[in-house]
């Protein structure tokens, strides 16, 4: 069970801060995605965090200004979101997989549980 949170709506240059939290999972021992995906588009890859969390990914449409982390403690991912643009607005959603090697990670389908979604809008 993910549950997502922390949509909402900000300005074009903002940020925003979103949060998986697992229940019944210990979030260290499954690579996790973020994944969005806008109406009529298909969905898109944002950011991945490798099982035990040495390595991450990004697309090329956001590095630089997204940044996924973990906290054990806390069972918890983050997808910190910097200098937002419009396009970025979409249903967001986090992913875990528990065999997701390095080269599947920007492919939901490699990934056994989603979150709920949460909405971020960004205004121009």
């Amino acid at each position: 069970q993910l549950q997502a949170s922390g949509g909402g709506l900000v300005q074009a240059g903002g940020s925003l801060r979103l949060s998986c939290a697992a229940s019944g999972r210990t979030f260290r021992n499954y690579a996790v995605g973020w994944f969005r995906q806008a109406p009529g588009k298909d969905r898109e890859f944002v950011a991945a965090l490798t099982r035990g969390g040495g390595s991450t990914r990004y697309p090329d449409s956001v590095k630089g200004r997204f940044s996924i982390s973990r906290d054990n403690a806390k069972n918890t991912v983050y997808l910190q979101m910097n200098i937002l643009k419009p396009e970025d607005t979409a249903v967001y959603y986090c992913a875990a997989g528990e065999r997701v090697i390095m080269s599947s990670l920007p492919h939901f389908w490699s990934y056994d549980y989603w979150g709920q979604g949460t909405q971020v809008t960004v205004s121009s």
